[in-house]
């Protein structure tokens, strides 16, 4: 590596401001569902209701992603981040004060519109801060928070539960909010306003339409287990509002999306696998906390303990992960990511589920380090692609990709392990024999990257080796 591509510390510095925020979004949408059941009791709200606690900050965070590229472009992706970490701070407070379910539940849309707008423009801000020779790395600092964040989530929120009440839960968002309020306005540039092109508004009705019912769809699929009228008939509007948005897009001369960047082949390849790594990851994800929940019978703070080393792995891989794209690409990190998914995953398909704890401990730490090593290089394979004007818009696109393909993967492996209950063995097995047949399709994704990636592009990559 030579001095060029090295990172100065005044970006690392902002790269850890961004970092902080994202952490803050992504372990509020964890904690917040272990604290359902309370919040349901005290204030004296039906479990079904309760629900949407959860669910309308899931479907507001879809909502808001197609936002971001042109909100960026109009105010400047510094701006957009800050207003929304102080949106997301503002409405945690509120949020910790509602009376009741109903105005609980609206508290959180507000929340999640706010809080889906941290990630994406984070990493434009990030991205056109260094450049793509150099995104690896940073990347995959921002990568630390968006997968250590959900696996901490259901320990911060025993440990809250079992101390204090429910409105802590989103109480605790406050000092962090502020804290990197402070620092994002000392030290996060705040970008170029006024680029953006008029926007489409069919257009942006259609994908905040059907974005968030294609999400209802699915992950209301996997709540039930069923494909009952009330699913069929969202996923079936939410598509068709979808297919028209990409019509429209690609004759609309000032389009909600630039979907034109699809007509890059590595772009295609590599935004198209994120859909993929993301359901592989949030299901086995989904699969790994009900392995201890149901298959071990723990408590959420036993759960949360048993975690821990799962995320430590991926925080200790993620600095790694991003220096080896830099250096080797992203295809062959995520090939070899998704080796070692396979080979730390499979042994539970055979294992009981009362195997010893150590064995346990030891393949999740291998999994762990194998979920930042196949997902992360997919999206930074695609944002190497694109040029820096373009990057609001391909951070948008991705994220939206990974987050339907998260709720799809986490449905499809909730509705596989209720199929087999109460039989925790076949159910468990099951499970993990689809987050083998994933990693599988990892490699295959992996191998589309290294296709699609021309060749001038590998063979720098050998030389920096």
């Amino acid at each position: 590596m030579t001095l060029g591509d090295r990172i100065e510390w005044s970006t690392w510095r902002i790269c850890w401001v961004i970092v902080f925020g994202a952490f803050a979004s992504g372990l509020d949408a964890s904690v917040v569902n272990i604290g359902l059941d309370s919040i349901s009791k005290d204030l004296h709200a039906d479990l079904a209701v309760t629900q949407w606690v959860a669910s309308g900050y899931l479907l507001a965070l879809a909502l808001s992603l197609p936002l971001a590229g042109w909100l960026g472009r109009r105010f400047g992706a510094g701006r957009v981040w800050l207003a929304s970490l102080a949106g997301f701070t503002v409405t945690s407070g509120l949020c910790a004060m509602a009376p009741t379910v109903g105005v609980l539940i609206v508290f959180r849309v507000l929340q999640g519109l706010a809080g889906g707008l941290l990630i994406p423009t984070g990493q434009t801000i990030l991205g056109q801060e260094v450049g793509s020779a150099r995104l690896g790395r940073v990347m995959a600092t921002l990568g630390i928070a968006v997968s250590v964040a959900p696996a901490l989530g259901p320990l911060a929120g025993g440990l809250i539960l079992h101390a204090l009440s429910w409105p802590w839960l989103f109480a605790i968002n406050l000092p962090i909010g502020l804290v990197g309020l402070l620092l994002g306005r000392r030290y996060v540039p705040r970008g170029e306003s006024g680029n953006a092109r008029p926007i489409d508004p069919v257009g942006l009705a259609l994908v905040v339409t059907g974005l968030p019912l294609v999400v209802f769809a699915v992950t209301r699929w996997g709540e039930t287990g069923r494909l009952g009228v009330p699913v069929l008939a969202a996923a079936a509007l939410g598509f068709a509002a979808l297919a028209w948005f990409i019509q429209r897009s690609r004759t609309h001369p000032h389009p909600v999306l630039d979907l034109s960047l699809y007509r890059n082949r590595l772009y295609r390849a590599a935004s198209l696998a994120s859909a993929f790594t993301g359901a592989l990851i949030f299901g086995s994800g989904l699969i790994v906390t009900l392995y201890f929940q149901l298959g071990r019978h723990l408590d959420v703070v036993a759960t949360g303990l048993n975690l821990l080393g799962f995320a430590g792995a991926t925080a200790v891989v993620a600095p790694f992960t991003g220096r080896a794209i830099d250096r080797y690409g992203a295809a062959p990190v995520s090939f070899a990511g998704a080796v070692l998914a396979v080979v730390s995953t499979a042994p539970f398909v055979f294992l009981p589920v009362d195997t010893p704890g150590a064995l346990v401990q030891l393949l999740l730490v291998g999994y762990g380090g194998a979920v930042v090593l196949v997902g992360m290089p997919t999206s930074i394979a695609a944002y190497k692609t694109v040029r820096p004007d373009q990057l609001s818009d391909a951070t948008t696109q991705v994220n939206i990709l990974a987050r339907v393909g998260g709720a799809l993967g986490g449905s499809v492996f909730a509705v596989l392990i209720a199929a087999r209950l109460p039989d925790l063995d076949a159910a468990f097995r099951t499970g993990f024999l689809a987050v083998c047949i994933g990693a599988l399709g990892a490699l295959g994704a992996a191998l589309l990257i290294q296709r699609a990636t021309p060749s001038d592009a590998r063979e720098a990559a050998a030389q920096r080796t």
